[in-house]
């Protein structure tokens, strides 16, 4: 015997097993890098900070080596040589391949004032090694501070050593083994969009 007090009701909520979809950076930010004059002023408005030697040094050495976040947190002072011929042995995520940087003047006496209180090169008040969020964090209250009209995050100074090494007209193939990039496709968006790139062709 059926009974007429019952009824089918839709479901509070969806169990599913697929994640939704990530939007595209495209539509999550106006911006994906940097120009070297922006980064100044990232700089500027970091040295502002507590800790405005070491943010600013952060900054610096991310911008002009093509580090992640997690390669910047995560280095040490084992790859930091600053002897004669002073590099930074840069040790690649993702596969990337590891090599050597030289280190101008201004990263030398930059690295040469931090406080070392432990083997990571960049460290929290705890001397703790810093971490990937607190960096972004600390990016993006100076992107605040400086004024930018959008959201800035860290692997927007990877993307603007990049470009930035693209417009003085780098080739290629250095531009690969400089960012540790083990496929050639993720370094050639730097290249095609550099104003360089066709500048003598009518010599």
């Amino acid at each position: 015997m059926a009974k007429g007090h019952l009824r089918l009701v839709s479901p509070r909520s969806v169990i599913g097993t697929v994640p939704p979809r990530r939007r595209p950076n495209a539509e999550l930010r106006t911006r994906e890098y940097l120009t070297e004059a922006e980064v100044e002023r990232l700089i500027k408005a970091a040295k502002a900070n507590r800790h405005g030697h070491r943010d600013a040094t952060m900054i610096l050495l991310a911008f002009r080596h093509g580090l992640r976040a997690v390669e910047l947190v995560d280095l040490r002072w084992d790859q930091v040589d600053l002897g004669r011929n002073a590099c930074l042995h840069v040790r690649r995520v993702k596969n990337g391949i590891a090599t050597t940087h030289p280190l101008s003047g201004d990263e030398m006496r930059a690295l040469r004032a931090l406080v070392r209180e432990s083997t990571f090169v960049f460290t929290s008040e705890r001397s703790a090694p810093f971490t990937r969020a607190g960096f972004a964090k600390m990016i993006a209250r100076a992107g605040v501070e400086a004024g930018f009209k959008f959201g800035v995050h860290p692997h927007m100074l990877r993307h603007a050593c990049g470009f930035a090494l693209a417009n003085s007209g780098h080739d290629t193939r250095a531009l690969q083994a400089y960012l540790g990039h083990k496929n050639i496709q993720h370094t050639v968006r730097y290249t095609e969009l550099s104003p360089t790139r066709f500048k003598d062709f009518w010599r």
